[in-house]
């Protein structure tokens, strides 16, 4: 008799005290559920079993890497329905033990464990970093950069296209991938305000794009710096091919060690994420030394909506598991004052929210346009990993859970505070006609 699905659906429905706005289709071929909607696809016991040992956001993934639980249809409809179940029910592990004192939750976590079978916890996929502290040392930073950024060069051509610019792009209307990222590029380079026969420094550099474009088109000399060997390969490569070496030079290097400055400008572009709290004020007095008096920094970083506690902050389970160890996201506001308290006149912020949706699509699109040979390139495991997250980033961009912000600031000279903007400092912005 194939009933799985039914049980499971009217199970999971009596656990969460609502109805799945999904289907479910289970391992016996069985399904439930609304008509039309995304299906969750329960290949296996072993889903349940994960679910169970890891309740929430983890489980969801253990099982989603591991291939035990897919979806079919739309995956960001499928998402968007999940999370109100999931990420945004906001249950800590005190709610949850309340809510076991439930004797309808109670019964139906024992038909899920009858439903499961072995009692023995599945192990995580090989993907799944270890869980540990947050310490942000030069040796921790390099493991989880190596982590995240050295899955190979030929993955990321598949997933970032042409420019290899694994941060947000910047969108007009009917746009492409490639001239969102040229313009992007561009961008930064205006409000930098780069000229001919100026030095800049490129904190976290990654394929080496911003370098490129900043020598070609704007005539600087540039330093990039990056912990991943993968990345400093290929920009090393890019830089020769493009017969810039008089001009781009390519370090593995700490930014906390770079010691040649001052340099006229400074470009972080998606970095400063990996940075961590506690080392924030480091981060921004180590690029407040390595300035210039009137040079400007322009820091490109995704932050988060504030909390009403901040105490209560933790990192996303899932993204510190298999995307970005020991990444973490703090609100704008926060950010900016970092920079002040460094020394650094803030003086521009750009929110460009809508634009990451948008790239991460293409992004996801991309990916799954190869998805064979992106699988063949790494393993189906990390594929399903990136796919997941760029879409759920997708989502949460839009939904305005996350945001990303180009903040300017000047290390503004002493005594005579002079900026070096002109009175209309948004000069950058093209004219619509």
């Amino acid at each position: 008799m194939q009933d799985a699905a039914p049980r499971l659906k009217s199970l999971v429905e009596q656990l969460l005290g609502s109805p799945l706005p999904v289907r479910i289709r289970a391992w016996d071929g069985s399904e439930a559920g609304p008509p039309g909607a995304p299906a969750l696809v329960v290949r296996n016991r072993r889903a349940l079993r994960r679910l169970l040992w890891k309740p929430g956001e983890v489980g969801l993934a253990r099982a989603w890497v591991s291939g035990d639980l897919a979806v079919e249809g739309d995956l960001y409809t499928a998402l968007d329905l999940v999370s109100g179940l999931i990420w945004d029910r906001g249950e800590d592990a005190r709610s949850l033990a309340e809510s076991l004192r439930d004797p309808e939750v109670r019964a139906a976590v024992r038909g899920l464990v009858r439903m499961a079978g072995s009692p023995l916890p599945p192990a995580p996929p090989r993907e799944e970093v270890r869980r540990r502290r947050h310490l942000h040392t030069k040796r921790s930073d390099r493991r989880a950069i190596s982590h995240h950024y050295d899955v190979g060069n030929d993955f990321y051509e598949i997933v970032l296209g042409p420019s290899m610019v694994y941060s947000c792009a910047y969108w007009e209307d009917d746009g492409t991938l490639e001239g969102a990222q040229r313009d992007k590029l561009e961008l930064i380079a205006r409000k930098l305000a780069l000229r001919p026969g100026q030095r800049l420094l490129d904190v976290g550099c990654g394929w080496g794009s911003m370098a490129i474009h900043a020598a070609r088109e704007h005539g600087v000399s540039v330093v990039g710096v990056t912990l991943s060997q993968e990345q400093a390969a290929y920009a090393r490569k890019r830089v020769a091919d493009e017969g810039l070496t008089d001009r781009v030079e390519i370090r593995v290097q700490d930014y906390r060690d770079v010691a040649d400055g001052p340099y006229d400008a400074i470009s972080s572009i998606g970095m400063a994420e990996h940075v961590g709290a506690e080392r924030y004020l480091e981060y921004a007095e180590v690029l407040y030394r390595l300035l210039a008096p009137g040079g400007r920094l322009l820091n490109h970083q995704i932050g988060r909506r504030p909390q009403r506690d901040e105490s209560t902050y933790s990192v996303d389970e899932f993204i510190d598991a298999y995307v970005f160890p020991d990444g973490e996201l703090a609100p704008v506001g926060t950010t900016v004052t970092q920079l002040e308290r460094a020394g650094f006149e803030v003086r521009d912020v750009e929110s460009i929210r809508e634009h990451y949706a948008l790239t991460l699509r293409h992004w996801v699109a991309n990916l799954e346009a190869q998805w064979p040979r992106a699988v063949q390139l790494t393993s189906p495991g990390r594929a399903r990993v990136w796919r997941l997250y760029m879409a759920a980033s997708a989502l949460a961009f839009e939904r305005n859970r996350i945001g990303v912000n180009q903040v300017l600031a000047v290390r503004t000279p002493e005594p005579s505070g002079a900026s070096g903007l002109p009175l209309r400092a948004r000069t950058w912005h093209p004219v619509v006609p």
